[in-house]
């Protein structure tokens, strides 16, 4: 990863960037840069909008924000790794937790998925994208995590390419070394698909299915029970660490 300017303060916007372009604030980004930063006219920030890398910018405007004067190029646009990750929705504060650390872990796609043990239905895709900007906003990601609207598992199931790696962290898989289990999937070329259940965990028929997909991998995560959150950031964890760009910085290209 090329050095990152983590000092200067750090923004997202939805609007194209190029050296002399202009971009306007909204209300609130105008009121965090002038009334939370304390930061005016003059003051350099960092842009980027998950397409044209990040870029140096000038605040300008009378009183106060009102919009950005985009002076130079400081990072190439990058790419994250095929990994997307898959769970059973969560209540608002863990939800919250976990897209932000799987942020931070480099997926590239949050996909909700509903079993039958799922005890909340309903996602706010909204504030999920919320999370997955702020992450990226503090930790200098440049692209951008999808959200996915959520379906069921069976639909998700039938729709995905069967020559992806589906690893589905399963309670009742027997407890062995995780990282021992994934090294012989090799590369992870084709993708990855990371699954983890609600805390009730699969239904005996969910587990039946998963485990008659192609490619599948049912993995342990130890022989204690972990809540959905904790296992959210160990499996990812583990997959970046085996078969992600962790240890493989070439995957991690510029595009």
């Amino acid at each position: 990863m090329p050095d990152t300017d983590f000092r200067s303060p750090r923004l997202h916007v939805d609007a194209p960037l190029a050296g002399g372009g202009r971009v306007p604030l909204d209300r609130d980004q105008a009121n965090y840069l002038g009334n939370v930063l304390r930061l005016g006219s003059g003051a350099k920030v960092l842009v980027f909008n998950g397409r044209d890398g990040e870029w140096q910018a000038t605040i300008a405007g009378r009183k106060r924000p009102e919009h950005l004067d985009i002076v130079a190029a400081t990072r190439g646009q990058d790419r994250l790794p095929d990994l997307r990750y898959v769970f059973a929705p969560l209540k608002h504060a863990r939800l919250d937790y976990m897209v932000q650390k799987a942020v931070e872990m480099g997926v590239c796609a949050l996909q909700p998925v509903l079993t039958r043990f799922t005890q909340v239905t309903r996602v706010n895709g909204e504030r999920m994208r919320a999370n997955v900007i702020e992450a990226a906003e503090q930790c200098g990601i440049l692209s951008l995590a999808r959200v996915e609207e959520p379906v069921t598992l069976d639909r998700w199931l039938s729709a995905r390419a069967g020559e992806r790696l589906l690893v589905f962290c399963d309670e009742a898989a027997p407890v062995a070394d995780p990282a021992a289990a994934l090294a012989p999937m090799g590369s992870a070329a084709q993708g990855v698909d990371v699954l983890v259940g609600p805390e009730g965990g699969f239904a005996e028929d969910e587990r039946a299915n998963l485990l008659r997909q192609p490619n599948t991998l049912r993995l342990s995560l130890g022989p204690r029970i972990l809540r959905a959150d904790t296992a959210a950031v160990a499996v990812l964890a583990l997959v970046q660490t085996v078969l992600g760009d962790w240890t493989q910085p070439g995957e991690h290209a510029t595009r």
